[in-house]
């Protein structure tokens, strides 16, 4: 059986027998819009200011193969030193779940630096409620993240923004794209979940001030969340090739569409849409003038992951221990609309040097 079946059917065994309880706790009641922000941040001395993206560090507490992931956590910030870190999801990856949050978070919670989660499919499949572990991770030094919205669904939905002199200059929306979902008439067939209708509102909710409020101008924005979107997808099959990096898998999103990428388009701010989930893709992707980006790699030997220290895949058979794990690094610099991006290996590697 192939790795990446594998990891499927294990997590619907997982997800299908508590996914009826698990997403409605999610389901808040509806309220007024919220409109508050999770965090402002300013640039440096300097006029720039740099983002680190975290994924997929899958961690098990007391379980040694997890050990690399915490290494590539702590050697990463000390390493880059960002302004901010965003971890897009799959924390975790077994029992204690929120033991295992815990620990892989403290390098986070420890380094001073602000930090938010995006959480993702098996962060709610290890026995802890979705609430609970967002909870948890909310309680920890560092961490920025909002309580869950009224009316919106999910935890870990949130809106960072980071401000020149004149306001915000860019916007940095994380969405909880959650777990699994069983279809009504199809119940023996599991997909992921679909970021829905109420979390659109919420984003447009938030665009269309930016947007007033900079006069008229949509403000340069980024999308971050776990499960990637159909469009991926739609991307690859139509030919278009990635503009640098590895794609060592096919995307792995909801069978269902729930319009996120027209929305993103009709509002005209979100540049990037930035994911996890496939362990084997690093890659950046222009389509519908937006960049499919993924994060590299960041845990340990828990689960699959073949990229190589070059990028290249190493296997397609079998995990291969000690592959190089990393981070996404984004730098912006005041007055600038675009932004450079790259990813760093652990042991120090720089691939993947874009401005965008």
């Amino acid at each position: 059986m192939k790795r990446r079946s594998f990891l499927k059917g294990a997590a619907w065994a997982v997800a299908g027998a508590a996914a009826a309880p698990l997403l409605s706790s999610c389901v808040r009641e509806k309220g007024s819009p919220d409109l508050g922000v999770a965090g402002d941040f300013h640039f440096g001395p300097g006029g720039s200011f740099k983002l680190l993206q975290f994924t997929d560090t899958h961690y098990i507490a007391g379980d040694p193969r997890s050990e690399r992931a915490l290494r590539c956590a702590e050697e990463m910030i000390e390493t880059e030193r960002p302004d901010l870190i965003i971890h897009t999801g799959d924390i975790v990856f077994g029992r204690p779940d929120i033991e295992s949050a815990m620990e892989i978070l403290r390098p986070l919670a420890e380094s001073g630096i602000p930090w938010a989660v995006a959480l993702g499919n098996h962060d709610s499949q290890f026995g802890s409620t979705r609430e609970d572990m967002f909870a948890a991770i909310r309680e920890l030094p560092g961490c920025v993240n909002l309580p869950p919205k009224d009316g919106v669904y999910g935890c870990s939905n949130d809106v960072i923004t980071l401000s020149g002199a004149g306001g915000p200059e860019h916007v940095f929306y994380l969405f909880d794209s959650m777990d699994a979902v069983i279809l009504k008439g199809e119940e023996e067939i599991h997909c992921y979940d679909y970021i829905r209708h109420n979390q659109i509102a919420w984003y447009r909710a938030h665009s269309e001030r930016f947007t007033r409020e900079n006069g008229g101008v949509p403000v340069p924005s980024m999308a971050f969340f776990h499960i990637p979107l159909c469009e991926l997808s739609e991307a690859l099959a139509a030919g278009i090739l990635p503009l640098s990096g590895t794609n060592g898998e096919p995307p792995c999103p909801s069978r269902l569409n729930s319009g996120l990428f027209a929305q993103f388009r009709e509002m005209g701010d979100v540049k990037a849409i930035v994911t996890g989930h496939d362990h084997d893709c690093d890659y950046v992707l222009d389509y519908g003038q937006i960049h499919f980006i993924y994060g590299r790699f960041s845990g340990g030997d828990t689960i699959y992951n073949h990229l190589g220290p070059n990028g290249y895949i190493l296997s397609d058979t079998h995990t291969a221990p000690g592959t190089v794990s990393g981070c996404r690094v984004f730098q912006f610099n005041e007055g600038e609309r675009g932004f450079r991006t790259w990813v760093r290996l652990c042991g120090g590697a720089v691939q993947q040097q874009l401005d965008l």
